[in-house]
């Protein structure tokens, strides 16, 4: 009896290392899903408490055991500070984009395909302020609006919002510059194509989607900006500033509604960047069939 009942309490041979095959090769997976989530907790819990039925106080609680609502959507854009704010930011970050994206493309273009005197240190340059802390660059910016008598505003905001973000446009151009098959652009000029023409064709389509990513970067990163905007904002309010200001008396429930918006467009246009982007890929592997 006791020799069948040691029998039947005995682990199962193999279980134990098949379970440890298993973690094994999923060990990657698992880590890439934990930190996903981990990344996208903040947005998801502004998204949930965009339609929390609590009060204030309880919602900074985490407490939704009101249930929840679709009032606050409804009423998405009834308090006008906000929408001044949201309004400025979004103005501000849309030129900002244009200029450092065509300023971004032209630089990475011309330390990619040039030689000229400097190239080096100009590289090295550019990663310079993406390697500066934010407050440095605010107070260096403020220092240098106050001597040359500009008046802090949308100008010097737009300013210091073009100056961080041509950077980060470079960066991601450059990567997709450097990976480029010049051997397309010598074929073009083959068929007798210009280079304006070749630029326009062929060079651009396979670079757009690279574009539209540091585009969408620059974007993110001046809508999203705080420390260099407070520094030189003047009288002048963004979506930021204004939910900093707004924490102290209680930050309204619209300020979650309208995050989660911005978060639903920036997804979308990333899939689409991302869906562009492979098409450029398979673009560019078509090779024409030797004769």
């Amino acid at each position: 009896m006791e020799s069948a009942t040691a029998t039947a309490t005995a682990p199962t041979p193999g279980v134990a290392p098949r379970s440890w095959r298993w973690l094994r090769e999923h060990a990657l997976h698992i880590y890439a899903g934990v930190a996903v989530a981990y990344v996208l907790i903040p947005s998801a819990v502004i998204a949930v408490f965009s339609f929390a039925d609590a009060p204030p106080r309880d919602r900074l609680l985490f407490a939704i055991n009101d249930g929840f609502t679709l009032e606050y959507w409804k009423n998405a854009f009834s308090v006008p500070e906000l929408n001044d704010a949201m309004l400025t930011s979004l103005e501000l970050a849309a030129v900002a984009t244009l200029a450092s994206t065509a300023i971004g493309t032209l630089m990475a273009i011309a330390l990619v395909r040039h030689r000229f005197f400097g190239r080096r240190t100009a590289n090295l340059l550019i990663v310079l302020p993406m390697a500066t802390p934010e407050i440095v660059i605010g107070a260096s910016l403020l220092s240098m609006f106050l001597i040359y008598s500009v008046p802090l505003g949308f100008t010097s905001l737009l300013i210091a919002h073009i100056m961080f973000s041509i950077s980060f446009v470079v960066v991601v151009v450059r990567s997709r510059l450097i990976g480029f098959d010049r051997n397309i652009e010598d074929a073009a000029a083959d068929l007798g194509a210009t280079p304006l023409e070749t630029f326009r064709h062929v060079t651009l389509p396979l670079l757009a989607p690279g574009i539209a990513a540091a585009g969408l970067l620059a974007f993110a990163l001046s809508i999203d900006d705080f420390i260099i905007s407070d520094f030189n904002k003047g009288t002048l309010e963004t979506f930021p500033l204004y939910v900093f200001a707004a924490h102290l008396r209680g930050i309204p429930v619209q300020v979650n509604v309208l995050a989660t918006m911005l978060f639903i467009v920036t997804l979308a246009a990333i899939v689409l960047v991302v869906w562009q982007q492979r098409r450029a890929e398979r673009m560019a592997g078509v090779m024409p069939d030797a004769v």
